[in-house]
Order: C-alpha cells, then sequence, then structure tokens
C-alpha cells in the first residue's frame, strides 16, 4: 500500500503543475493593476512560505543546534542566493519556494526510511515532478518549459530538502542500502531519467531546416512539416485567426516560431541590419506565410511587410543579403540531432 504521506505530496505536486498557468496568469493581472506595487506583491509571496518554514524551524529545534541550524542556514542561504544571482522573475521565485515546500512533503513521506534513501528519493521525486512541471507549461500558451527550469525545480527541492532535515532530523543514518532500498532507489531514479529524457526529447531536440537561397534556422519541425503546418494554418486561420491567447489549451508551436521570426526580423530591422531583416523576412514568407497575413493577438493587422518596406530592405541587404544566413531566432536551445540510419 502507498503510504498516505506519499499519496498527500504526489497530490500537491499535481496541484503545483497544474496550476501554472492560473499562477502566471495571477502575476499578470496583479502586475496590469498594480505596477507600482507588483515587486513588493512577488516579494511577499516568496518571502512568505519560505518565512513559515524558517518559524516552523526554529520553533522544533531542541537538540543537535549547531548541525540543524547550519543545515537551515544554508538551505535558506542558498535559496536567496540562486533566486538572486540567477535574476529569477517573481514567477520564477514563487515557483522556487514552491518546490522548497514540496521537498518538505516528500521528505515527511520517505521520514521513516533508516537509510539514505530518505535524502536521495526526496530529489528524485523533485526530478520527476519539475520535468512533469515544465512538460506541462511548454504546452500552455502562456507559460513556458525548459530544461533551465527543471534545473530551477531540482535546485529548490534540494534547499527545501535541506531545511526539511533541520526540522526534523533522523536520529541515525544507514550508509548501506538493503535489496528492497535498492530496488526503490534503482526504480525512481529510472523514472526520474526516462520522464526526463522524455521532457529533452520533446522540448529541446529539433531540427535544422536549411534553404540554399536563404540560409539556415532552427525549428521543432523539417521543412517537409513547416510545409504541412503551413497550409493547414492557412485554411484553419481563414475563419478562425489566433487572435486571443487562451490561458488554457494547448500552445500553437508553429504560430510561437514564426512570432519570434517577426520578432528577430524587426529587431534587426530596427538595429539597421538590413540584411539579417531581409534573411528572417524570407524565412517568414517561404516556411510561415500564414502567419504574415492571418491577424494574431500580437497584431490584428497580421505581420507583412508593405511592398515599399520589402523593397526597400532588398536594396538596403544588398551584396550582403546573399552571404550564409543563419538565423538565432528560436528563443530557447534546441539541439539538432541527426539519426545515423
Amino acid at each position: 500500500m502507498i503510504p498516505s504521506r506519499l499519496v498527500a505530496a504526489w497530490a500537491c505536486a499535481a496541484a503545483i503543475i497544474l496550476s501554472a498557468p492560473f499562477v502566471q496568469q495571477l502575476f499578470m493581472e496583479v502586475t496590469a493593476r498594480w505596477p507600482e506595487q507588483a515587486r513588493a506583491l512577488g516579494v511577499a509571496a516568496t518571502a512568505v512560505p519560505a518565512g513559515i518554514v524558517l518559524v516552523l524551524a526554529i520553533r522544533r529545534i531542541r537538540d543537535r543546534r549547531l548541525l540543524r541550524y547550519a543545515l537551515l542556514m544554508v538551505g535558506l542561504g542558498a535559496s536567496v542566493a540562486y533566486i538572486l544571482g540567477t535574476g529569477l522573475t517573481f514567477t520564477e521565485a514563487f515557483h522556487f519556494a514552491e518546490y522548497g515546500v514540496l521537498a518538505l512533503l516528500f521528505y515527511r513521506a520517505w521520514r521513516p526510511s533508516a537509510d539514505w534513501t530518505l535524502f536521495a528519493l526526496p530529489l528524485v521525486a523533485g526530478v520527476i515532478a519539475g520535468s512533469l512541471d515544465e512538460f506541462f507549461q511548454w504546452f500552455i500558451p502562456i507559460r513556458a518549459g525548459e530544461a533551465r527550469d527543471v534545473l530551477i525545480n531540482v535546485v529548490a527541492t534540494a534547499c527545501g530538502l535541506l531545511a526539511a532535515v533541520a526540522i526534523d532530523p533522523p536520529a541515525s543514518v544507514r550508509l548501506t542500502l538493503d535489496r528492497a532500498s535498492r530496488r526503490h532507489v534503482l526504480a525512481w531514479s529510472a523514472s526520474a531519467l526516462v520522464v526526463f529524457a522524455l521532457f529533452f526529447q520533446t522540448v529541446h531536440v529539433g531540427h535544422a531546416v536549411i534553404d540554399p537561397e536563404i540560409g539556415s534556422f532552427r525549428s521543432r519541425y523539417t521543412a517537409g512539416e513547416l510545409a504541412a503546418a503551413a497550409r493547414d494554418r492557412a485554411e484553419r486561420w481563414r475563419d478562425r485567426p489566433p487572435v486571443a491567447q487562451r490561458r488554457l489549451g494547448r500552445e500553437d508551436h508553429y504560430l510561437t516560431e514564426a512570432l519570434w521570426h517577426v520578432q528577430r526580423r524587426n529587431q534587426a530591422w530596427d538595429a539597421g541590419d538590413a540584411a539579417a531583416a531581409w534573411r528572417e523576412n524570407q524565412i517568414l514568407e517561404t516556411f510561415y506565410a500564414p502567419a504574415l497575413d492571418t491577424a494574431t493577438y500580437v497584431s490584428p493587422g497580421g505581420h507583412r511587410w508593405p511592398r515599399a518596406q520589402r523593397d526597400e530592405a532588398a536594396l538596403r541587404a544588398g551584396a550582403a543579403g546573399s552571404r550564409p544566413y543563419a538565423s538565432d531566432a528560436y528563443a530557447y536551445p534546441l539541439y539538432v540531432w541527426s539519426s545515423p540510419f
């Protein structure tokens, strides 16, 4: 039978994962309504859970004070240093605090263990929950999931685990593992590896699309898949243009990629880099044409350049526009994998 504390910990993990779009929407609303107070409110949303853990820990520390205070300070200090040192947004910092609390729940679930699985399994559970969390966010239009965010979740789990041990340390820990413990560690670790590998394969492995007249760019899709997606979106958007970004629902990654190229094109044009702007526009016209002529939640008038601006860009690009071009529009790390078969 699965222990009730472990069920509760995974239920909390599921709540954190499923609440991601609503939390993001909440922070967006707070920022829009109270822009001057948004920073203070974001700090409070992160500091309050940490403060509760700190008060709880101090009240429970009655013996082995030096070790437990040290663990507590290391956990909280590492959390603050990581949040400030990496420049996490308020949403990410709040998410960091959530995973710290989740680590406490996983620790309590495996608290009866008498060996070091007590520390290993909560970390492994953090990898699984963090990977599933970012996988889910990758599908949601107003959130983004990537391996960097999985790392944030795991660091938060480690910091929370240090605080959990300080609050309720085991009387002793056996350094060797019996057969049952080894099976548990291997099973959970294999599960974590599979979940993260599936996440990474889906989110961070893609294709290099090469056009001899334009250059190259990275995409989740092959050139053939982009052509098929363009035909599909042209038909679908004729009656239902993507003029609203839904909080729930599956993100259209074809549209997302198109908008990244629009953004890169416009940035290059504003910076005076006509050659890069011209190549990005060629990528859009060749592979993402439906997004140029369709009203979107970014621009109700579409994103196609007026004829005069297009001609000017071609003229200004000149000879520079004929040099090999590799677009860096894709917003997240994307690794190209070629099958040897």
